[in-house]
């Protein structure tokens, strides 16, 4: 019965999943946390920090997710119900995309998703950062590292380690 929910939930949330996992995240925190507890708000981010640390597309989340969730049953239910229908529709779309290349309404339609993408990063960076109550600690930690982003060319390895040390120093 968990698998089949697991795979439900994932597959109904590949089809709202745009520009990639980050903009679904505070959804999947709230489904995964608030509404079934299978995991705790602090566990969450961890398990999404170790997915982003891993080489490979920030899906992985959905694996550790349904490992912790229904063991490795889950892991692969929830990977395959998240991938297999956002796949599927992109294969379609990527079609009609490319037929209509020399479309204005292309344009267009790419101009009005931008901000709409950016705002939902910003949701997923809020809901990653603030796993309790808002903790002073953790927006340093981002700001420090959005800083370095985008003030240094450092290798983003560089500032995810500086992230962790000073993780580690103040929480």
């Amino acid at each position: 019965m968990i698998l089949i929910q697991l795979g439900m939930y994932f597959a109904l949330l590949s089809l709202l999943t745009f520009g990639g996992l980050g903009p679904v995240l505070p959804e999947m925190q709230r489904y995964i946390v608030d509404v079934k507890g299978w995991t705790t708000p602090g566990d969450f981010m961890q398990l999404f920090a170790v997915a982003q640390t891993a080489p490979g597309p920030n899906v992985l989340v959905t694996s550790l997710i349904g490992y912790r969730v229904a063991g490795v049953a889950g892991s692969v239910v929830a990977l395959l119900a998240l991938c297999l229908p956002a796949a599927a529709i992109a294969w379609v779309v990527s079609g009609l995309w490319e037929r209509f290349r020399e479309s204005p309404r292309r344009c267009v339609i790419q101009r009005a998703l931008a901000p709409l993408l950016v705002g939902l990063m910003f949701a997923a960076g809020y809901t990653i950062a603030t796993p309790h109550a808002p903790d002073w600690r953790l927006w340093l930690i981002a700001l420090a590292t959005a800083t370095g982003m985008l003030t240094t060319r450092l290798n983003t390895l560089y500032l995810l380690a500086g992230g962790a040390v000073l993780g580690g120093i103040l929480l």
